[in-house]
């Protein structure tokens, strides 16, 4: 009787111990919150908006609501949204094309609607594009970085919906980096593209509506000081990374989304964003490697198993830049000799070496110079690469576009010290940080 009493309260305490460890250690238990994104809220506020309305929707397949439901099916289905056309970013409406590919001109197989291509030869919808719609609404989630192209799409549309007197909805989502990070200095003039729309820090800490909201604001004020010479120029509604028009713009914001969280904060699924950003975890080591990666002359882990969190050649011994690196106690950051060989994309089926970037402590982490601290050590041990000399030039001016400056580049080249540049990636934090809050929807 003894022993069976023994056994059921061991038992117990094994249940209990289980029990608080996994609550202990279970995000999902008490570090995440249901944050409702923008095609959430507008439902639940019955399509408001939209109602009475021909409707175009600009979205890929990240546009979902927590079962993980298209807000394609959901705005066809509901009758109080007249739905009557699709808008496909970089990648498609339905995420079925590669990066850089061109998207065409189709329709939905589900919907039947008509699909019309925002990535390609027209990047900003024409006036027969927008001719059957009175309200564009606008759906993707973005994953932080200016040289990610669904914010330029949405610049795009900005403009569109300005020249065209049409109404544009933003429903918002999260800042997978959190809104607090701001790295890098403002794209600037010479340097603005479809990697570098806005002049903007490549981190900018702000949601995409926050970010509709300021560009929009800032676009009000200039046009109500020089309305004469904007619409003389009325062509071109964006110069130098800022839009000289305003349009009607509504941001439906999220529920429950607070600045200090990252992705696993927002207990939302990640959809994938394009093919080499599969998780919200990858959108951390995006600005880490990405600016790099325009070389071709590494590997960052696109074509292996770990897009953005590597870098690699064959060159390369792993343990030796490992310890190098890790000698410089970069904060939150811990780096790993890695051996692998690509299936794809640079070096493919080359057995190389490197590191793995292993991000401890994402507040600590000073992500965007990373990647300059990787060049800058590969230097000192591996001087006989003298990278800026040996990769293809032609890459040169798609580097300085991502960064948004030529000034990294050619200074970098003179020195590979990091601390040469420090300084001039982030002249422009505070500023941007200041002129920002402004705009902000979320404490």
């Amino acid at each position: 009787m003894r022993n069976t009493l023994n056994r059921l309260i061991v038992a117990g305490l094994l249940s209990l111990t289980t029990l608080l460890v996994g609550c202990a250690c279970d995000p999902k238990n008490t570090t995440t919150a249901e944050v409702k994104p923008g095609i959430e809220v507008l439902r639940n506020r019955g399509f408001d908006v939209l109602q009475g309305k021909r409707v175009g929707l600009v979205t890929n397949p990240t546009g979902v609501d927590h079962q993980l439901r298209s807000t394609v099916d959901i705005l066809f289905d509901a009758p109080e949204v007249n739905l009557v056309a699709l808008y496909g970013p970089e990648h498609g409406v339905r995420g079925n094309a590669h990066a850089g590919d061109i998207v065409s001109n189709e329709r939905d197989e589900r919907t039947g609607l008509p699909m019309y291509s925002l990535f390609g030869k027209t990047r900003k919808a024409t006036p027969e594009m927008l001719a059957d719609v009175d309200v564009m609404v606008y759906d993707i989630q973005d994953n932080g970085c200016r040289s990610y192209t669904y914010i330029s799409t949405l610049g795009m549309l900005m403009e569109a919906c300005a020249d065209q007197g049409k109404e544009l909805v933003v429903l918002d989502r999260p800042n997978p980096l959190g809104g607090r990070k701001i790295e890098g200095c403002i794209a600037e003039e010479g340097y603005i593209s479809f990697v570098s729309q806005f002049n903007i820090p490549y981190l900018y800490a702000q949601t995409p509506g926050e970010l509709a909201l300021m560009v929009n604001a800032e676009a009000r004020e200039r046009w109500e000081a020089d309305s004469v010479q904007v619409m003389a120029d009325s062509v071109c509604m964006t110069k130098n990374g800022v839009l000289y028009k305003p349009c009607r713009l509504t941001v439906v914001p999220m529920e429950g989304w607070q600045r200090d969280m990252k992705w696993e904060d927002t207990g939302m699924e990640w959809i994938v964003a394009s093919p080499h950003v599969q998780t919200g975890h990858t959108a951390y080591f995006y600005p880490q490697t990405g600016i790099l990666g325009e070389f071709g002359y590494f590997n960052i882990g696109v074509g292996y198993t770990l897009p953005f969190e590597l870098l690699g050649a064959p060159w390369i011994d792993a343990r030796q830049l490992a310890d190098s690196m890790n000698a410089l106690g970069l904060p939150g950051l811990i780096f790993r000799p890695i051996f692998y060989k690509p299936f794809y994309s640079v070096y493919q089926g080359e057995q190389i070496q490197g590191v793995q970037i292993h991000l401890m402590d994402f507040d600590a982490a000073y992500l965007t110079s990373v990647q300059f601290r990787l060049l800058e050590t590969l230097n000192r041990i591996y001087p006989e690469h003298r990278f800026f000399e040996e990769c293809d030039a032609k890459r040169f001016r798609m580097f300085d576009i991502v960064c948004g400056t030529g000034f990294i580049r050619d200074r970098f080249a003179e020195t590979y010290r990091w601390a040469d540049i420090e300084d001039y990636w982030n002249k422009d934090v505070e500023a941007y940080r200041a002129r920002s809050q402004k705009y902000y929807l979320y404490e």
